[in-house]
């Protein structure tokens, strides 16, 4: 049988990586079936287009998985699917807790032939063996003996082969400028940001969050062995392909058991096992100096942070009180003497927010070393215990937004601001940081950095600015570049230059990290 994995696009921006979910699953399937992967942010597809995709491919079962603001294009695409009748499997946070809205048992039309509860795993070769034989139950959950839910272990896991499936799709090259940078001195023929999991579940709980519900507050860890096998094996695809690969961390929070952490950095280093290196881990965990060395050491490079408010009285509200705003300005200057840079994502909208909390925040932001800032409004996802507390409190206003999906919009009534208010310091946070003079601050702010780091961080801002100013189209690109051509042509002076000189053969452009004198003794 032929499968296909579908992840529908997000409605806001192309995603600068694909979903681990498809290729873990692909992993999982049965012999003796071929599985199709296809990602919407990579691959644009309408319903037409989808459909006769389907039926082109002769393709039995489909697979959707889509979190929740993703989840109305998810629905009609399975409706495109279904009416061609081949059935449809839905899985992911979303449909693990509105099974019934995804089956039509909520009084709505049906979007789904099956359900998968909670993490796939282990469900998934049962749901490939009863589609076989036409027997689709309408849910499979992860349960013992005993109906207890089931977390998967990660030990084994499975093994992806990464050096031999097709990432044609994922490369962040464009297609005109392959055949210049594939003999670029630094070999930048292709570059892919892979997802890479070294554990599931979080301990926290914040308010807002879907992870604690969906993968549990126990942390179940792979083994160190395992990641860097699979980190090496990306390596060496990047070196056969004269490219570069980055890993994304996809862990909710990448330390948060700091003495695992340190044991599978070191182990990284010990096996040259480095590429470049993305990760999420809370403001509170990097206090740690040598946690920092070694994440430096092993190739991090950026480090999304949840700092969501600089009002303590906000962080106590959603159930993030260990993030301390007083620490916010070490904790980023701790990591830029490494050359780490920060991703900072800020909501705004929380109840003890009012007018000008965008230029509040911003005010903080600017005396910090350049990185991404990003800003996002409080959303009540479902079964979250914020949306079970604005629904007793009476305060949605749209309680199944994710039907009509309208990016950066409120969902909830805020209380101490209207939700045009809230809207207005969402753009005006967004519009004050990725400006053409913006962009020229942050990069004039790292001018004693290598013009590489320089580079990095401004595209990477050109790249952020598309979450929410519209950059889908050549157009809206070409505006962009003559919008911050003076930044743009400075940078690319100073490259030239550099290039231009006697090469270093420790030259620290490529991805081949190089490693400082970090002890190798045992976990702290």
């Amino acid at each position: 049988m032929r499968i296909l994995l579908y992840n529908p696009d997000n409605g806001v921006t192309r995603n600068f990586m694909p979903h681990l979910w498809m290729f873990l699953l692909q992993a999982l399937t049965p012999p003796g079936h071929e599985v199709l992967l296809i990602d919407g942010n990579a691959k644009p597809m309408h319903e037409a287009q989808i459909a006769q995709f389907v039926r082109d491919q002769n393709i039995g079962l489909v697979g959707i998985g889509a979190m929740t603001r993703m989840v109305a294009r998810a629905y009609r695409m399975a409706d495109a699917i279904r009416a061609t009748g081949v059935p449809v499997v839905m899985g992911g946070p979303h449909v693990t807790e509105e099974a019934d809205e995804a089956l039509g048992r909520d009084g709505g039309p049906r979007h789904a032939d099956a359900v998968a509860l909670g993490e796939a795993d282990e469900t998934w070769p049962q749901i490939v063996e009863d589609a076989v034989r036409g027997e689709l139950k309408e849910t499979y959950a992860p349960v013992d003996a005993t109906g207890k839910e089931r977390k998967p272990s990660l030990n084994p896991y499975p093994a992806i082969p990464w050096d031999k499936l097709d990432l044609g799709q994922f490369n962040l090259v464009p297609k005109l400028l392959h055949p210049l940078l594939k003999n670029f001195r630094e070999n930048w023929g292709t570059f892919r940001i892979v997802p890479v999991e070294s554990g599931r579940g979080c301990p926290y709980g914040c308010e807002f969050c879907t992870v604690t519900g969906f993968f549990g507050d126990s942390i179940r860890f792979r083994t160190n062995e395992s990641v860097v096998n699979e980190l090496l094996l990306l390596k060496a695809r990047a070196r056969r392909e004269q490219g570069q690969i980055a890993v994304f961390f996809i862990d909710d929070n990448f330390a948060i058991n700091v003495k695992r952490t340190k044991s599978l950095l070191r182990d990284i280093i010990a096996a040259k096992a480095q590429v470049f290196w993305v990760a999420q881990i809370s403001a509170n965990l990097l206090r740690d100096e040598e946690l920092v060395d070694l994440m430096a050491a092993s190739g991090g490079k950026w480090i999304f942070i949840g700092m969501e408010s600089v009002d303590p009285v906000n962080l106590k509200d959603v159930n993030k009180g260990f993030n301390k705003p007083s620490e916010y300005a070490a904790v980023l200057e701790r990591l830029a003497k490494r050359n780490i840079y920060a991703i900072t994502s800020f909501i705004f909208g929380m109840d003890n927010d009012t007018p000008g909390v965008a230029e509040r925040t911003l005010q903080q932001v600017r005396t910090w070393p350049p990185g991404l800032p990003i800003f996002g409004l409080l959303t009540p996802l479902p079964a979250t215990p914020l949306y079970k507390r604005l629904e007793a409190a009476g305060r949605l206003t749209r309680p199944r937004h994710w039907k009509d999906f309208v990016p950066f919009t409120m969902a909830h009534t805020p209380l101490k601001m209207t939700i045009e208010e809230a809207h207005a310091e969402l753009n005006y946070g967004w519009a004050h940081s990725y400006s053409p003079e913006a962009l020229a601050q942050a990069v004039a702010a790292l001018d004693d950095q290598h013009v590489g780091d320089r580079v990095n961080v401004f595209l990477a801002r050109l790249c952020f600015r598309g979450i929410y100013f519209p950059m889908l189209t050549k157009s809206s690109w070409l505006r962009v570049v003559v919008e911050n051509r003076r930044t743009i042509l400075r940078l690319f002076k100073e490259g030239v230059f550099r290039w231009m000189r006697p090469r270093n053969s420790a030259s620290q452009d490529s991805f081949d990290v190089a490693t400082p004198n970090v002890s190798g003794e045992g976990n702290a």
